[in-house]
């Protein structure tokens, strides 16, 4: 009998430290699965803006940055796509040199970006800014915009190619305005497609009006042909003072008025030129926020608010994220670095 008990006592030992054990086992998994839980929580990085955020447009008002600028601060807040308030604030001088400088100077600030396009790449190139893209954070391109090449209403040519017979015969004797410097987009987007037509490039005259006068000048006979946008010349078409030669999209834009300008490619001339324009940030961004601009500017791309806008500037959608845009941007710096090397404007 004093042997059964044992055995009984022994048993009964045996099964209390293995549910111990077990116990211990479970609680000791649980907290491991919850120390696992907290960790990932800890590494996720995030961030989100906590105050207002500064749109520098690097140029004075109503040109293409100003208007990007103030349509996407608009977007962000109409669809409160974010959550902050958005200030645009225009920074003109040295062909968006000022502006840079000033982006510069705020490293690592999440809460100060700019609006910019090929300008960026092509001034550092001529020697005219000590800093090029690579010396900011490149966010999200947004939009493509296209050069348009316009005349007076009443002026002797209808199309891109008798305008061009004549400078191929006298390439000086005819004067080109745009808003940029020399070297700068309004120059090269016209400069591409001469080149491309058989003009003598280096003999084009060029003159920069920064100051918002040169559809003025073009208006007064001062000049003869008005490189720019093509945004800037839509009311001006409606009003009967000047006619768009063409434009440098691959294929006829939408909208009215719009739909109705040639494209240079239409007139067999091989040649055409995208004002891509998009964000970037001071350079040393925390990636935690260049994730969430990335994210938030392919929300205001995918809107049907940003939709009705671009159909309104006959903008095209040309979305980017961070690493595509840098790569793009690389690629764009070295065609523009060709042409601004002919025409011996490269730095």
């Amino acid at each position: 009998m004093k042997k059964v008990l044992s055995i009984l006592s022994i048993l009964l030992v045996l099964f209390v430290v293995a549910c111990s054990n077990s116990s211990t086992s479970n609680n000791s998994g649980e907290k491991e699965n919850e120390s696992e839980k907290s960790g990932d929580n800890a590494t996720a990085e995030s961030w989100a803006p906590e105050k207002a955020i500064e749109i520098v447009a690097p140029a004075g008002a109503g040109g293409g940055w100003d208007t990007t600028a103030r349509m996407a601060a608009k977007v962000f807040e109409d669809e409160k796509i974010i959550d902050q308030g958005l200030g645009v604030v225009n920074k003109p001088g040295g062909g968006g040199a000022v502006a840079w400088a000033y982006i510069h100077s705020l490293k690592e600030s999440p809460y100060n970006l700019f609006v910019t396009s090929p300008p960026m790449l092509l001034v550092p190139l001529n020697g005219q800014s000590e800093f090029d893209f690579e010396d900011f954070t490149p966010l999200a391109n947004v939009i493509a915009d296209y050069a348009a090449i316009a005349v007076r209403a009443d002026a002797k040519w209808n199309n891109l190619n008798e305008l061009f017979e004549d400078m191929k015969k006298d390439p000086a004797s005819i004067s080109v305005v745009g808003a940029s410097s020399p070297g700068s987009m309004d120059h090269i987007q016209f400069i591409k497609v001469a080149k491309a037509a058989g003009v003598d490039i280096t003999k084009i005259k060029y003159v920069s009006d920064q100051d918002g006068g040169a559809l003025t000048q073009l208006l007064n006979g001062s000049v003869q042909v008005f490189s720019t946008g093509v945004a800037e010349t839509v009311e001006q078409v409606k009003a009967g003072k000047i006619k768009v030669l063409g434009v440098t999209s691959e294929e006829r834009l939408e909208g009215d008025v719009l739909e109705d300008f040639p494209t240079v490619l239409e007139q067999g001339i091989d040649a055409t030129f995208v004002n891509w324009r998009g964000f970037f940030g001071p350079p040393d961004m925390d990636p935690a926020a260049v994730k969430y601009y990335e994210e938030k500017f392919k929300e205001l791309s995918d809107s049907q608010a940003w939709a009705d806008i671009r159909k309104q500037y006959g903008w095209a959608p040309m979305y980017m994220n961070h690493e595509e845009y840098k790569k793009f941007l690389t690629e764009e710096r070295d065609s523009m670095k060709a042409l601004l090397d002919e025409l011996g404007l490269g730095k």
